[in-house]
């Protein structure tokens, strides 16, 4: 089967962002029924008929979350989400509730089976291949169990309702939750926010200290953050993962910005061609490849993952953003001249010099990069500008009015973001 590069869109700039570099299907959520419930990074139900004809309108599949465990009172939620989704063109919905496949199967809708579910072996691939057509497997699954799942599928020929062989999903890259297959129940606990209800505080990404309960004496560990692991990157794993037989590739992080989705995305895109067109990976690929990765929000990389059998050891030894770059809001866009290919920006803050690097960002333009290698500065020549300044510069990619200009530093030359 043909793979599959699956985008995280939280918002429009998100999903302008994958659209453009080179998603084939975008997940993304609706209301408070998925597992990011937050308003930030969420779509409304109006938002349902815009969002599939952007994606359609580039060839690319969306994919609506209903992820959660759903109640009783929640059924008419879904009922009538399901009918929208249905009617707005939507390709599938992503569910492991048991009450939200049924009713997404009487709605006429493709049904993706979460990772909630924690599909382990072929018999359960068997089981709910009743309801969906692509399935993902639990996130604690090795290589070789993976291979062996996609090839029992094959050889058992075992079809999802669109009458097509099963289609085999698995994550490639972003945050890892310490818990199996992502069933926690700590910020509950805690919080009294559940992490099953799209709810999570996250506390696993919380230092801890070790206390005797008895006499209060502390212990003191190597690693305060014993619960947060670091982010799983698969872009060497990728060639294996494929060859396996997996045909979907999931790409985490609904919460991100857009430059995350945009190099991600074209990250992957470029690794996934390679592969289809049988060429091998050179070395100064694969660390150009790693470089730009590490360029945007991580958390530091496990390479290796739960795929080639390695323990949960590789624990972040912060909850904080590694990423070798740090955006610095300095402007807005002003205007685009689309005839001569130039933007012009209001510089709300900041200092901007020839040669710095920026990034642009918006609904629509999604997240546009560059250098400025040349500028006029208040319709004059100039190498420097400060606050309150109207800088011109040459910028091939469409940006638009009110878009936010960003100025890109390396992240040891900045305190903070």
């Amino acid at each position: 089967m043909r793979p599959l590069l699956l985008s995280p869109a939280g918002n429009f700039e998100s999903l302008s962002a994958a659209l453009a570099n080179g998603a084939d299907a975008v997940y993304f959520g609706v209301g408070s029924l998925n597992m990011r419930s937050r308003a930030s990074v969420n779509f409304t139900e109006e938002d349902l008929v815009p969002v599939a004809e952007k994606c359609h309108a580039c060839g690319v599949e969306a994919w609506l979350t209903l992820n959660t465990v759903v109640f009783d009172t929640e059924l008419d939620t879904v009922k009538r989400l399901c009918s929208a989704a249905k009617q707005a063109g939507i390709d599938a919905v992503i569910a492991a509730d048991t009450a939200v496949l049924q009713i997404a199967r009487e709605a006429g809708l493709s049904i993706h089976l979460s990772v909630q579910a924690n599909i382990a072996n072929l018999e359960a691939v068997r089981f709910y291949a009743q309801f969906a057509d692509v399935m993902v497997l639990a996130r604690e699954l090795k290589l070789s169990q993976i291979a062996a799942i996609c090839k029992g599928i094959r050889e058992q020929n075992i079809t999802g309702p669109s009458g097509e062989l099963v289609r085999v999903e698995v994550f490639v890259h972003g945050a890892l939750c310490v818990a199996v297959s992502g069933k926690c129940y700590m910020s509950l606990a805690v919080f009294n926010s559940s992490a099953n209800r799209g709810d999570c505080y996250q506390p696993c990404r919380r230092a801890y200290t070790v206390r005797d309960s008895v006499n209060g004496q502390e212990l003191e560990i190597d690693n305060h953050y014993v619960m947060s692991p670091n982010d799983l990157c698969t872009i060497e794993l990728l060639p294996q993962l494929l060859s396996a037989g997996v045909s979907v590739l999931k790409i985490e992080g609904r919460g991100r910005s857009a430059d995350y989705v945009a190099c991600v995305t074209r990250v992957y895109r470029e690794a996934v061609d390679l592969w289809k067109a049988g060429a091998a990976v050179e070395p100064a690929q694969l660390e150009s490849w790693k470089k730009r990765l590490g360029e945007v929000f991580n958390r530091g990389f496990w390479h290796g993952g739960y795929y080639l059998g390695e323990k949960v050891g590789e624990w972040t030894a912060s909850s904080e953003n590694k990423s070798t770059l740090v955006k610095v809001l300095t402007g807005q866009v002003l205007n685009y001249y689309a005839k001569a290919g130039i933007a012009q920006i209001r510089l709300n803050s900041g200092v901007v010099h020839q040669g710095d690097r920026f990034l642009i960002t918006g609904p629509t333009t999604g997240a546009a990069e560059g250098i400025i290698t040349s500028m006029r500065v208040n319709d004059l020549p100039g190498i420097i500008a400060e606050k309150g300044a109207e800088i011109t510069f040459e910028l091939s990619t469409p940006v638009r009015k009110n878009d936010r200009f960003f100025i890109l530093t390396p992240r040891e030359n900045e305190s903070s973001e």
